[in-house]
């Protein structure tokens, strides 16, 4: 079991979400990729966050990322949302003709311990799960193939040191299917924004960040 890493207020680790309103494609041709790497660097200047993984897909993009103190995480997402929303359009003389992004970015915080693991695969694996690569270090727009070739790339945001140990055979695990159950827990974590970790943990956590309503039932109250 991976030993826990202290965090302290305001450094939790969060895993974001968001995609292209209709499903539109984000990403049509390499240099969009490219471009979006570019715009995470940039915006990483205006705020302490560490990125720990991501994947980048054609109409969608998963981050895992560690804000150092309180409102990183905001200052973060709205600089790097804001300006590939604005150099989307430049690129494509589109701008006033409708929205990039289905909605606001999609957020949970995550334990860091296995569940932290369980997180980082998720995302790591996305391409391999959506059959785009036979291997997940293959997807060229994500962590695993970064770790991979992070010497050739410039313009990128750096990786940094995970807050848990990645376990030796880290490759050939995100290689593996997740099992359903877990696959169901992140899904509703991603569909409610629930922090994601031991039910200890999770209440705690809830209770710090003021998400108890993600744990309430959805729909009108029974009478």
């Amino acid at each position: 079991m991976p030993r826990r890493a202290r965090i302290q207020p305001g450094g939790y680790v969060f895993h974001v979400l968001n995609r292209g309103n209709g499903r539109m494609t984000l990403f049509e041709k390499p240099a969009d990729y490219t471009a979006f790497e570019a715009v995470m660097a940039e915006a990483s200047d205006k705020a302490a966050i560490r990125l720990l993984a991501y994947c980048l897909m054609p109409n969608h993009w998963h981050l895992v990322l560690w804000p150092q103190s309180s409102g990183d995480l905001g200052r973060y997402m709205q600089r790097l949302t804001t300006m590939h929303v604005r150099r989307w359009h430049e690129h494509r003389h589109s701008a006033g003709l409708g929205h990039l992004y289905q909605g606001p970015y999609k957020s949970f915080p995550i334990e860091t311990d296995r569940h932290l693991l369980a997180v980082c695969r998720y995302v790591e694996r996305n391409a391999l799960r959506a059959e785009l690569v036979e291997r997940a270090e293959n997807w060229r727009w994500g962590s695993m193939w970064r770790r991979d070739h992070s010497d050739v790339l410039e313009g990128v945001p750096p990786l940094t040191d995970w807050p848990v140990p990645r376990p030796r055979q880290w490759r050939r695990l995100v290689n593996l299917p997740q099992t359903a159950e877990e696959l169901e827990r992140i899904h509703e974590s991603i569909r409610r924004g629930r922090p994601f970790g031991g039910e200890t943990w999770q209440r705690r956590t809830a209770h710090a960040l003021d998400l108890e309503s993600t744990f309430r039932p959805r729909g009108r109250p029974k009478k």
